[in-house]
């Protein structure tokens, strides 16, 4: 019998054996590969398709994402308002979404409705038109909402940091422009499609409490269309950064904050450093209490949050620091964290500061597979990025073992002020 009296033993986050539930997979009639998690409590079901239709594979700037966007906008049989109203009609949710180098294309509903939803989403990649009329309003919805945004420091920020590090013709430093969605016709919408959606590459992940039928509901639907048989066009972009690295650029006389965005190109997920690297990211920005927090808002008070990450590209990643700061003490910000920076180099982590960023990362893991959602949202990053279970495994020894003195080589190795883009917008 439970002694209510007695308090619960306390166990830290990184005594904890955490594991990555496996998924099942199976391959559909015509090669498409599924990857499923079977579980949760609720009846609830994700289908996520993902094809390789990202910016990456565009020859037109923003065709990738505008065919995505509009791929819900009709087909030969049903008009946008039809096709909206049948998912609403039975309580599910279709999404999609445009990245570097994938598309999704997302359905969450009932396990019940997949035999009326299924079809309809396998219509949407087969005979979807792209209505003139429909083109016409999201240009003009697209340049309302750029103009907006290019009036706010942290917009503009975020695109010029990118083009700075990679190079404005490469794929992850490109950005739009009015010019883009003028440019933009139906038939660069239709050749895009057919190519990379309806004789496109495509992965798919469903996760939730899943009919018994499952495979046999995707290959009706999905299993005959024209996927997978033609190769991908092979495409290499070389990295550019500007020479300059440090830029300031006024955006808005009257402001009273300015963006501050501080980065360096860094190896992709494969680079034999990157996990080791993340517990330091982790130390330095990348949680409430990190260094640059303590010292920025927390001691300083200049912004009310601060974060460093590393970006989760395929291809290639990098080093970032965000913030916005009061356009008075955006120079000071910039010192304190090339400050923390420096003493993360010179000086060894404490041991109890090491541990707390070990049970914060390790409880964010555990937060991270709360459900097949996360469990599978996880399992698709490994896939895509051509990973394993056993880079789950040495994630975890990583975060368990890693030593104040390994850190503190690393921060030698990649946190030097010279290395990094600087980037103010006012």
């Amino acid at each position: 019998m439970l002694n209510r009296k007695k308090s619960p033993a306390i166990i830290d986050a990184v005594e904890l054996h955490l594991q990555l539930k496996p998924y099942t997979k199976f391959t559909l009639d015509n090669g498409v590969e599924v990857y499923s998690i079977h579980a949760g409590a609720q009846e609830v079901v994700m289908v996520e398709m993902v094809f390789m239709a990202g910016n990456w594979q565009e020859n037109k700037n923003i065709v990738a994402a505008t065919t995505n966007f509009m791929l819900k906008n009709g087909t030969k049989q049903k008009k946008a308002f039809a096709i909206n109203e049948h998912f609403e009609f039975h309580g599910a949710y279709l999404n999609r979404g445009c990245q570097n180098e994938t598309a999704t294309f997302t359905l969450h509903t009932l396990g019940k409705h997949l035999p009326k939803l299924l079809p309809v989403m396998s219509e949407i990649l087969t005979d979807s038109i792209f209505p003139e009329e429909e083109l016409v309003i999201y240009k003009q919805n697209q340049k309302q909402r750029l103009s907006v945004n290019l009036k706010k420091c942290d917009f503009v920020a975020n695109r010029l940091i990118d083009k700075y590090l990679f190079g404005e013709q490469h794929p992850y430093g490109k950005y739009s422009s009015a010019e883009d969605y003028d440019a933009i016709s139906k038939e660069d919408l239709i050749a895009f499609y057919n190519q990379f959606y309806t004789n496109g590459k495509c992965i798919i992940f469903t996760a939730g409490v899943l009919p018994a039928d499952i495979q046999e509901q995707l290959n009706n639907a999905f299993g005959s269309l024209p996927l997978n048989k033609t190769p991908l066009p092979t495409k290499t972009y070389q990295t550019i950064p500007t020479e300059q690295k440090k830029h300031k650029i006024t955006n808005d006389e009257n402001g009273v904050q300015g963006a501050i965005r501080l980065g360096r190109p860094f190896p992709n997920r494969h680079y034999p450093d990157f996990t080791k690297v993340q517990v330091l990211n982790n130390l330095f920005g990348g949680f409430f209490g990190s260094r640059l927090m303590s010292n920025i808002r927390e001691d300083k008070g200049y912004t009310y949050g601060i974060h460093s990450y590393l970006q989760n590209l395929i291809e290639q990643s990098a080093w970032m620091i965000s913030t916005e700061a009061g356009r008075d003490v955006c120079a000071a910000t910039i010192a304190e964290t090339y400050k923390e920076m420096a003493r993360l180099r010179e000086e060894t982590i404490e041991e109890t500061e090491l541990h707390l960023v070990r049970n914060f990362m390790m409880g964010s893991l555990l937060s991270d597979l709360d459900g097949p959602f996360q469990t599978i949202s996880r399992w698709k990053s490994y896939v895509l990025n051509g990973l394993d279970e056993e880079y789950f495994k040495k994630a975890i020894n990583t975060i368990r073992t890693v030593s104040a003195d390994e850190l503190k080589e690393l921060a030698n190795r990649y946190l030097n002020e010279d290395d990094f883009y600087e980037l103010v917008v006012v």
